[in-house]
Formats: C-alpha cells, structure tokens, sequence
C-alpha cells in the first residue's frame, strides 16, 4: 500500500487542527491513487528512480560502482524536475485543469509529487551519508575541508582560487535600484548577504549572488601518497569569497541550486526551414529563463534568505530540498573518473559475434546481407556492423544512395563522418534528422547543418512530430539489378550508446522490408499517402489501433480455446487504450507477460482485472532499451521489434516504425531474449498491485542468472530451445554452426545513463 507522509517535510507546526487538516488530505490522496485501476505516469517513474538507487545500495557492487548510480539518480532527478514537474506547473500557472491516472487533480498531485521527492531525496542523502561515505577511507579517497590541506597545499589551493576562480566571479547585486539577476539552473549559486563594516543595522544589509563557474571541476584534486584528496569548489570559494567583498562584513553566505521548467511544446510553423531551426534555437535559450520548479540548499541557510527567494519564485516548502550529504551528485563522476581509481572501474565483457555471422569475420558486408537476415543484439554484439554498412557504402562506387533516420549521435560520430563522405564521393544522402531530440537539440543541429553544407538532402523534423524511428536505405546498383540493404532497430545511431544500451537491430536485404522502407521514407520526405505496409507498423497512423488488434486477437483465440499468449518489452507503457485492451484480454484468460524497464502504468494482479498480468522490470549494469512485442497467435508466433513504447507520445506525436520479424531463426532468437528477461534474479524486479516493486530473488537452491552476463555466452543449442508458452511449437530451423565467444574489442567503461 503505497503511504505518504502526514506533513510537510518542513511543517515544524504543532497546531492539531492543521495537522488532522493534512492527515485527512494526504488520506484521501493515498485512498484516489489505491483505487486507481491506473498507476500514476510521475509516481511511476519515481518508483523507476528508486530502483536505480537500490543499485547503489547494493553491497556486493564496489563504492565507484555504486557511486556511478547514485549519480544516475541525481541526473534522473534533474531531467524530472525540469520536464515532469515542470509540465504540471504549465497547468498550475496557467489555470489548466489536469486530472492525473491517479485520479488526483493538479494542487493536490502536486502535494502528493514532491512529497514522494523528498522522501527519495532523503533516501540519496542516507545512502550517500551512510553507505558510501563510510568506503572512501578503504579506498585512500576523501572529501576534503580546507582544515584538512597542509600549509602547502593551501598555499596551492589559494593560487588556484586567486588565478583561476576568482577573475570567474561576478558579485549581481539585487536592491532596489538593481533588478533580480537571472539564475542559472543546475548551478551552484551563493547568496551573499552583506552589511557595512562595523554596522548591526540589518536596513543597512545588501544581497548579492555569485554563481560558481559551471566550466570548472567540480573538485580541486590534492594526490598525497597515500591518499587522493577531493576539495569542493564551493568550500574554497566560501573559503575566499571575502575578496569580492572588501570593506564590507559578510553576515551570511547561503549555497543553493535551482531547476527550473524546461518543457515546451513547438507550434506548427510553415515557415521555412530556417525559421524552424531558430525557433528551436529560442526554445533552447527559454530555458535559462523558465519557473523555478525546485530549489536545494544546505541546511543552516538563513530563513530570511530562503523566504526571499520563496517568494521571489512563488514556490513553497515543497519545492525546496535540503541536502544533508553535498548538492548535486553528479559531482561523484569527478571522483569515478579518476584516474588513480581506473583499475576500481568494472570492466564489461567484450562484444561476441551474432549468431546470424556464425564463424566467418566480415570482410564484405553487402555480400553476407544477401546470404541471411542477421539479429544484432547491442551491447552483447558489437555495432561495428552497422558503422561498416555505412562506412562501405560512403566509397563503394556501386553505391547510389543512402537514407537513414538521425536520432541521436555520438559526439565526434562515425556516422556523420560516412556520411560526409558518401556525399563527397557524389552519393545521394538523405538524413532525416530529429533537432527537436530533448538535451540533443544543439548537437543535432550542428550536425544537421555540417552535412547540409556538404551537399546532403537534409530534413529538420515533419512539423510537430518527433521523428523517433530508426530506419537505415541503402540503394546499390549490382549490374543486371539494384539490391537494397536495410538496417532497422530499436536503438539510436549511436556507436557510443551501443556500448550501454541494450538493444536490436536487423540487416536485411529481404525486398518486402527494403519495399516497405522505401515507402515509408517517400512519406516523410516527400508528399505521398503509403499503401499499407507489407511489415511494418508504423506510427502516428496506425500503430495503436493495429496493437489493439493483435491484443484484441489473442483474447478472441482464447475465447475459442485456443493457443494465447501476450509478451512484451518496453522502456515505457503509458497509454490507456492499450493498457484497457491488455485488461481485457487479461479478463478472457490470455497470460500476459510484461518486461516493463521504466514507467508502468498499468496495474497488475488486481482481482476482476488483471489477475492474468505480471509485470517485470530489469534494472542493472546495462540501459534496456530494446522493443520487442510477441503475440502466441495460437502457434504461430507475429513478433515485432522498433523504436515504439506503448505511450501516448510514441503513438500520437512521434514518427515511430515497428518491423515484423519474418526469418524463423531470427524469430526464435527473439523469443530466447524474452526467455532470459523473464528468468533473470539478479537485476529483475516485479510489480506489485499496489503499485510498489518488490526485488526478484531466486530460491534457495536456483543459481543467480544475470541477464547481463549469459547473453554473452548464448549458444545456439539455448536459442532453439527456448519457449515463452508451453503451447509454442518446437523450433525446427537449420540451425547456423554456434558462433565463437571471440573477443571483438577491449573492454570496455560501463557506464551507464538510466535516463
């Protein structure tokens, strides 16, 4: 049962009447959302938050291991607060009536919200305080006060802070001849209270801010020989902030961070493109100057103070977050990237080959296409095929022509440079490229515009649509005919997230796909209406209504008394239609199996409703990422992969494709994918009724299986045994000689981005 507290974190009121008053509201809250057939999208991502903070709990990870994902959470938290929170103070600040899954309207979800923030942040600030700090010592690490330097080091610290930080510095003034300045978000920020030299008047007070450069480190490091010493920014500025006020006492200095709202939504423009890219462009800078949606300090910051700057934003005790441990924790990736703690860093297996390669190295990648579809499953299999696609196809002079949906990149991306070339050896290019990608709109600009100069057919979004899909064309002519090899995927053309994220893609030269494709691209870069899609699903046309229907499917086979069965894996399922279809489909009998990594919507096992539906999340040393959709249809297995989750956005505002698997030995190798989500004890856990998850544990005398390690060493004979249901037929293929568990690369950093 899901209990919130009965005050606010900073009601220090003993008034009885006033404490019954938010008894009874937060009752009342906690009664809507149990009630509730549908689970909050924002309560659900908390508990998603949650699960990623108890990796950093977790004993048997090293401190740099969980360190790495308690700053994950803090990141998670930033990106929730600027988008999430600061989505509903749209509604709040404009007058618009909202009425969230939970049932609650707009205030007091808003109570109900960042109460749940505050009791996650407390549970940070505990696992910062009390499970990691206590490490440091083992590892001959230390966050460090200026009492602790040598008069060496402090001589050091002093140079660094007059050469360095100080000359960075601007003292803003705010009375009444000078107005508020503008606060950075995601900054650390000291409000500097000042007064006359030898002055007690408190009309004589001025107030001032100073905003810590956010381009220098965090920390400045100190290596002794036996320890490595890591002083804050904000302790040396505090240290010397005397310097920028000379002649004048110091009567407070208050350290704080703020976010602020970041979500907007772009209006249909038909202007030109250019005004498109500088409407992006404003939007970006808007978001220096959005409401203050939260603000963290320390907890000795003065009253006053904090009650200005309350007022100033028109926020209250629950916006404002006091950290017991130090603000912003992102700041622990200073620490983990040391080098002196390189060795501390654990390592991940090399990728292996596919299956679908067998033995054999690739030494031309057109010519294995046209023999087999081949299934790449990232991170377990390296990306490398799909950047020699690319690479091959820039100067392969039988090469006429490339398209492919842009996403997101990596910085210095391989992609864009093939690209590049391809245009330069005269190629057509076509890009489709995504500049409305959240946190990515400078970088995909910037790219979008070095391959425009080059000669690219460049495309900047289709109007309000995210263009979400991840679709790759290539058009060779062989001489007595022209071949099309395709690459579709559920993850993004990315070569550095390949190495964090799972996910899948296909190769194909198969015509029905490359049709399909070709189809799909003439849409969205021309002027046409597509025919229905031989394999393909695509979104915003018919995605939904065509899942309703395969749902909708295996309801009515089980009806009839035959075969059904549902499985599904997703980052995100929110949209109702889809959720009340899997209901009652659940209500006819059909068994319906979710791997759900983040936001769940959806209820589980509640009696009369879904008592069919079990619902699974894996969090652990890798992102899942990968879609994969599987309906029984009474035997004869439809699964599906893409870039689609079951959420509104993803169905009504995106460009979304999924593609129907079609090659039984790349269908069986999904379903073993599945298999081994579905097995997994060690990074699983399971959705409860009320709405909580519970850490999946094996029995007593199961093995741990950790999902992230085995699908490194997956062999074939496992593929062809794997089932979902007992009423799946057996596989019967030709089964490919066992691809080698070779090396394909060093290993690598895990670091992981749960965002």
């Amino acid at each position: 049962m899901l209990r919130f507290a009965t005050r606010s974190f900073f009601d220090d009121t003993t008034d009885q009447t006033k404490e019954e008053r938010s008894m009874r509201i937060n009752d009342k809250a906690s009664t809507l959302i149990e009630q509730s057939d549908f689970i909050s999208r924002d309560l659900s991502w908390l508990q998603f938050n949650d699960r990623v903070l108890d990796q950093a709990q977790n004993l048997e990870r090293n401190l740099f291991d969980r360190m790495k994902f308690l700053a994950i959470t803090s990141s998670n938290l930033d990106e929730f607060f600027t988008i999430r929170i600061g989505s509903l103070y749209n509604y709040l600040d404009y007058g618009k009536e909202r009425v969230d899954y939970s049932g609650l309207r707009e205030i007091p979800f808003r109570k109900t919200l960042l109460r749940m923030c505050q009791d996650f942040v407390r549970k940070q600030n505990e696992c910062f305080i009390q499970g990691l700090l206590p490490q440091f010592d083992d590892y001959r690490l230390r966050i460090a006060r200026m009492a602790d330097l040598h008069e060496e080091e402090r001589d050091k610290v002093v140079a660094y802070f007059d050469r360095t930080v100080y000359p960075m510095l601007t003292p803003m003034l705010y009375d009444y001849t000078h107005v508020f300045p503008v606060l950075l978000a995601k900054v650390l920020i000291f409000g500097v209270i000042t007064q006359a030299a030898g002055t007690t008047s408190e009309e004589d007070r001025k107030l001032s801010f100073v905003q810590l450069p956010p381009n220098l480190p965090r920390f400045y490091v100190i290596e002794r020989e036996d320890e490595v010493l890591f002083l804050p920014i904000e302790t040396i500025v505090c240290e010397f902030i005397k310097k920028l006020y000379r002649n004048v006492d110091i009567v407070s200095t208050n350290l704080f961070r703020i976010m602020r709202n970041g979500d907007f939504s772009l209006e249909e423009s038909d202007d030109i493109e250019v005004d498109f890219i500088d409407e992006i462009k404003q939007k970006i800078k808007n978001r220096r100057l959005g409401r203050v949606v939260r603000v963290e300090i320390e907890p000795d910051m003065d009253e006053e103070f904090l009650n200005l700057l309350k007022k100033r934003w028109e926020i209250d005790d629950y916006n404002v977050f006091r950290s017991e441990g130090f603000l912003d924790y992102t700041a622990l990736w200073q620490i983990i990237k040391h080098p002196e703690f390189k060795h501390e860093i654990p390592s991940v297996h090399p990728p292996v080959p596919p299956l679908g390669l067998g033995k054999e190295r690739i030494t031309d990648i057109f010519e294995v296409m046209k023999e087999r579809d081949i299934l790449l499953h990232h991170p377990f299999n390296n990306f490398e095929p799909v950047l020699q696609l690319l690479e091959q196809a820039a100067e392969d002079p039988k090469v006429l022509s490339i398209k492919l949906t842009i996403y997101r990149l990596a910085k210095n991306s391989r992609v864009t440079e093939a690209l590049l070339l391809a245009a330069e050896n005269g190629k057509h290019v076509a890009v489709l490229f995504e500049v409305k990608a959240r946190f990515d709109e400078e970088n995909n600009i910037r790219e979008a515009q070095r391959l425009q100069k080059a000669g690219c057919f460049v495309i900047y979004g289709i109007g309000l649509l995210k263009t979400h899909t991840k679709l790759l064309l290539i058009v060779r002519n062989e001489g007595n005919r022209v071949v099309r090899y395709a690459h579709m995927s559920s993850g993004n053309y990315n070569e550095e997230t390949a190495r964090l994220y799972t996910d899948i893609g296909l190769l194909t030269t198969n015509e029905e796909y490359t049709h399909d494709i070709s189809e799909f691209f003439n849409v969205i870069t021309g002027h046409s209406l597509p025919t229905n899609y031989k394999n393909l699903i695509t979104a915003p046309r018919h995605m939904r209504d065509k899942l309703i229907e395969l749902i909708r499917n295996e309801a009515e086979n089980q009806r009839q008394g035959l075969a059904s069965g549902v499985c599904i894996k997703i980052n995100s399922l929110e949209d109702r239609e889809v959720i009340e279809e899997l209901y009652k489909a659940s209500q006819a009998g059909v068994t319906i199996k979710l791997i759900v990594r983040g936001i769940c919507c959806l209820r589980p096992g509640r009696p009369g409703l879904s008592e069919n539906i079990t619902v699974r999340s894996i969090v652990g040393d890798f992102l899942e990422h990968s879609r994969i959709f599987y309906f029984h249809n009474n035997g004869d297995p439809l699964l599906y992969g893409g870039s689609a989750d079951v959420m509104v956005r993803s169905f009504d505002r995106r460009i979304e494709s999924l593609f129907l698997l079609v090659d039984e030995r790349v269908k069986q190798e999904v379903i073993h994918m599945l298999q081994y989500n579905l097995r997994d004890n060690v990074n699983a856990y399971v959705l409860q009724e009320d709405g909580s998850y519970l850490k999946c544990v094996g029995e007593d005398d199961s093995p741990a299986f950790n999902i992230h390690q085995a699908f490194f060493n997956v062999t074939l004979d496992e593929v062809m045994q794997a089932r979902l249901f007992d009423s799946e037929p057996e596989a019967c293929l030709n089964p490919l000689e066992e691809a080698e568990s070779t090396p394909d690369g060093e290993e690598q950093d895990s670091s992981t981005t749960y965002s």
